[in-house]
């Protein structure tokens, strides 16, 4: 459950985005970097307090579907049918720009990816700074570029900071985010719906709302946040783990001081060099809404390295194995 909403942070929230600031926000995925989408300057700031390539597009964010034709041309049934089942949640959508949307915002490309978070303190602000021309803004996760993404404030705190000490001019700090990886990234600009990046909105949800084969995205995609081949990473060198090999690993690495989270069962009987050990969660969701939190806890152990079990296969954990897989490579 999140906190109560404090109106007053919210408004304050509102004021520095609309006067050219950066705030740190949550959502029920992560926490965002926001910045007025209208604003190249505020945008392009967002890049350089990440240390975040420009062609590496952001995600809108909007109060609701009523925002689509603001930022969007084009827009197929798909998307209005979609939006009416998933948002607010953790659905974004990528469809041709309008002229609104500047490429500043999409790393030069002709598509904007848009979502609609469900987060109530977020939702809240939009309310607070939509109005008639349904304004919205950019907020890639709020952390240093390809490091682990933020799930709480404390996150936010400990990697860009509030100035003048830090980079942000304001954090908003609605509590742990509850779904815990970013959206489900869906390409709606072509001929076919295809999935670009996976999140909680699992294919199957997509298969059974649009009644048709929804696969992977090829190399002719639009680029998105997210699928660099190394990211959410954490400083100490990561290592996936089938369960089968997990304690022989454990064991050959007996010479340094080692990190790991794992099912119970591999958990059973850790030498004394294993300096940290996190339960895994035996479902995915559960499992989702833990990782980043854990990836943090498991970088901040001052092990030589982070051994995690092999997560299990299939839909559900699509999301959780593409997060793995890339803070691994």
């Amino acid at each position: 459950m999140y906190p109560a909403i404090d109106e007053s942070a919210v408004r304050e929230a509102a004021r520095v985005l609309l006067s050219g600031g950066l705030v740190a926000i949550p959502t029920e995925t992560v926490y965002g970097l926001a910045a007025d989408a209208d604003n190249r300057e505020a945008v392009l700031a967002t890049f350089a307090v990440k240390g975040r390539p420009t062609n590496h597009p952001l995600i809108v964010h909007v109060k609701s579907a009523e925002a689509l034709p603001f930022w969007a041309k084009d827009i197929p049934q798909s998307a209005w049918l979609l939006a009416e089942k998933f948002w607010p949640g953790p659905l974004t959508m990528v469809l041709p720009r309008s002229e609104r949307c500047g490429t500043f915002v999409t790393g030069g490309q002709d598509t904007v990816a848009i979502r609609c978070p469900a987060h109530p303190w977020v939702q809240r602000l939009l309310a607070e700074i939509s109005g008639p021309t349904m304004k919205g803004f950019t907020a890639p996760s709020c952390n240093t570029f390809g490091r682990i993404s933020p799930t709480c404030a404390e996150h936010v705190l400990a990697d860009l900071g509030v100035k003048p000490a830090g980079k942000l001019d304001y954090v908003l700090d609605g509590g742990r985010c509850e779904v815990g990886v970013e959206s489900t990234i869906l390409d709606l600009s072509g001929g076919r719906p295809q999935i670009l990046r996976h999140g909680a909105v699992t294919r199957e949800m997509l298969e059974e709302a649009l009644g048709v084969p929804v696969p992977d995205a090829g190399d002719a995609a639009p680029r998105v946040p997210g699928t660099l081949k190394s990211h959410y990473a954490p400083a100490t060198r990561l290592e996936l783990v089938p369960r089968e090999a997990f304690a022989a690993r454990v064991r050959a690495l007996s010479h340094i001081k080692l990190a790991v989270m794992a099912s119970e069962e591999c958990l059973a009987g850790l030498p004394g060099n294993v300096v940290l050990a996190l339960k895994a969660p035996k479902e995915a969701a559960p499992y989702a809404s833990f990782l980043y939190e854990a990836l943090h806890e498991l970088d901040g152990a001052q092990a030589g390295r982070i051994l995690v079990e092999r997560p299990p296969q299939g839909a559900a954990w699509a999301a959780v194995n593409d997060r793995l897989g890339r803070a691994s490579a």
